[in-house]
């Protein structure tokens, strides 16, 4: 089981499955939703997570759709209706982020000029699975 949640506590959340994978994002929505120039996502199975605590507010748009908390509006998970088998949470919103180091970095289009990270991992211009 793989747990996490919000920063205040309000909202938390279990998943009874394993990691697909964990991915950079420097989509241009990911930035303007978490307010940093990238953000770690971990994707799972959807229908493996059960909120425990709480829920979240959802946001949609352009159809996706974003949860946070409605408390302390922590980002907390993504779903894209278009990749239908899968669901992201925030990777440092699971309790222990360290065991989920992301592989790659998708839409470095988007990245912004003045962030880099200095690892050796593969980017990808658009999406990759």
């Amino acid at each position: 089981m793989i747990t996490g949640g919000c920063l205040c506590g309000a909202t938390r959340y279990a998943i009874d499955a394993q990691p697909r994978c964990t991915s950079y994002c420097h989509c241009e929505d990911c930035r303007r939703a978490s307010g940093a120039p990238v953000v770690a996502w971990t994707f799972f199975p959807t229908g493996s997570l059960e909120w425990t605590k709480g829920a979240p507010k959802l946001l949609s748009f352009a159809e996706r759709e974003r949860g946070f908390c409605p408390e302390c509006g922590t980002p907390l998970s993504f779903y894209d209706p278009a990749i239908p088998d899968e669901y992201e949470v925030t990777t440092c919103s699971l309790d222990d982020p360290s065991l989920l180091p992301p592989r790659d970095h998708n839409w470095v289009v988007d990245r912004l000029p003045w962030f880099e990270t200095a690892d050796s991992l593969p980017r990808h211009e658009h999406y990759s699975e």
